[in-house]
């Protein structure tokens, strides 16, 4: 992966130096350049930097105020910042340090111990990104059913009660759609559990189809999976939910599936109404609805708002 420095410093002759001193250690892919802060403020926000070194003194913007900007900013607060300062005093590098510099160099500077300051802050960098890396692994299997890639029971519910609350200060209304495979343990029994795991990837994959993006669909568990639809009325959230009983049935499976017919049946309830106001009432709404399309024949859309 290539690495980008930014050099601020209002001397060119100093950013020139540095960027000399750098190039030659082959740090980095590229080497950026600005003559205040507010230059780099700007180069910050538009792409990605992996180390900062900043002079201390500078016009409009001196070091001190780039660190509080850069701290304040949570995308930009984990770049090292290692600072240029023509002062060897204590109590000002302990400052430098508190309000949030990765590090410091006094000019002026000696190249081989910039070059092993910036070096080690690198590692250092390298480090936290591989951690916050697995660290949004772990998260996303945490919240993700390693079988359909949907997300799971827990995070839907989490969700839920985040979207009801939204709902709820917005005035708009919240549909779930639950969603049940029809006859799917005789699909087990018959073909196996490998082709049962076939299917649910494929009922998964067709729940997606047509979702916007502040949409989602999840697997609650067997063969049931959910569509969460914020600021959904009940009217769009049935349709929704009968375009996708319809493209479930008219879908074609290949290899020994393909004289295979599936079906499902949903139930749809929508938040607000007299009988639903917490996310309990809306999954209790939405599975009675759906137990009253499966008893009525399956492959139906059953809300108990349409008896």
């Amino acid at each position: 992966m290539s690495k980008t420095i930014l050099i601020i410093d209002d001397s060119e002759n100093v950013r020139e130096q540095i960027a000399q001193e750098l190039q030659s250690a082959a740090l980095f892919e590229r080497i950026l350049q600005a003559g205040d802060g507010i230059e780099a403020f700007k180069l910050l926000l538009s792409m990605p930097i992996d180390l900062i070194i900043c002079d201390l003194e500078m016009p409009r913007i001196d070091g001190f105020k780039l660190l509080g900007m850069i701290t304040g900013r949570e995308e930009l607060r984990d770049i090292p910042v290692i600072m240029l300062t023509g002062h060897g005093n204590r109590e000002l590098k302990i400052r430098l340090l508190g309000q949030g510099a990765s590090d410091y160099v006094t000019k002026p500077f000696d190249a081989g111990e910039l070059i092993a300051r910036v070096k080690v802050q690198l590692k250092i960098k390298n480090l936290q990104d591989e951690l916050k890396r697995s660290n949004d692994l772990l998260r996303q299997l945490s919240i993700t059913d390693p079988l359909t890639l949907l997300y799971n029971r827990r995070y839907t519910t989490d969700m839920l009660g985040k979207e009801l609350q939204r709902a709820e200060r917005k005035g708009s209304h919240l549909s779930l759609v639950m969603i049940d495979i029809d006859y799917f343990k005789r699909v087990n029994d018959e073909y196996g559990h490998l082709i049962g795991d076939q299917i649910l990837v494929a009922i998964a994959g067709l729940s997606r189809i047509g979702l916007r993006s502040y949409d989602f669909a999840a697997r609650y568990g067997g063969e049931e999976f959910v569509l969460i639809l914020p600021e959904t009325a009940l009217e769009d959230a049935l349709m929704i939910a009968e375009r996708l009983r319809a493209r479930v049935e008219m879908h074609l499976f290949t290899g020994p599936l393909k004289r295979l017919k599936i079906t499902v049946s949903m139930g749809v309830a929508t938040y607000p109404t007299d009988f639903i106001g917490t996310v309990e009432d809306l999954i209790r709404e939405a599975d009675e609805a759906l137990y009253r399309a499966k008893k009525a024949g399956r492959n139906l859309v059953y809300s108990m708002n349409r008896q």
